[in-house]
């Protein structure tokens, strides 16, 4: 078995894309305060520092800066999803393999990181971020999509409401 080798960096700014496994599901926004509880209860455990994010019905982007002495984002999203699966309560159809890790079939397993390198990318990402709900044809502009940070952004006046 190939064995993935994620690269960590201390204090670094990632960017994250994490999925259902069924990617027709709309369990994030249906559960979406199950999910924001998941966050909060995981930030005050292992400090987060959440740059932008946008959570869709089946997946969500995520740009965190960790603490300087810490690079551990896979423990955090274990328990993001850990916490939101046992929430929800629901299980899904699953494998042989999932049953045996005592998994509810929610989540895809892993999830996608990026390391961000500079100014230009951590740009790029945030903005990645916030136009996700226009590229998938959820709605019109991104300030119109409610399980965003832009509504922060906006609110602090780090972004135009007309982005």
């Amino acid at each position: 078995m190939t064995r993935y080798r994620r690269y960590r960096r201390t204090g670094g700014t990632y960017f994250f894309t994490v999925n259902l496994a069924d990617r027709t599901s709309t369990l994030l926004v249906d559960h979406i305060d199950t999910l924001r509880q998941a966050f909060v209860q995981t930030s005050a455990e292992r400090h987060i520092i959440v740059n932008a994010m946008v959570i869709l019905p089946d997946h969500l982007h995520a740009v965190w800066t960790l603490p300087e002495c810490d690079a551990d984002y896979s423990t955090r999203w274990r328990l993001i999803k850990s916490r939101f699966s046992r929430t929800v309560g629901t299980r899904q159809p699953r494998s042989a393999s999932q049953v045996a890790k005592q998994e509810r079939g929610i989540w895809q397993r892993r999830f996608w990181e990026h390391t961000i390198r500079n100014e230009c990318d951590y740009n790029a990402h945030i903005a990645y971020c916030w136009g996700n709900p226009v590229k998938h044809g959820l709605v019109a502009r991104a300030a119109d999509w409610p399980f965003s940070s832009i509504h922060r952004d906006i609110k602090a006046g780090l972004v135009n409401a007309d982005w």
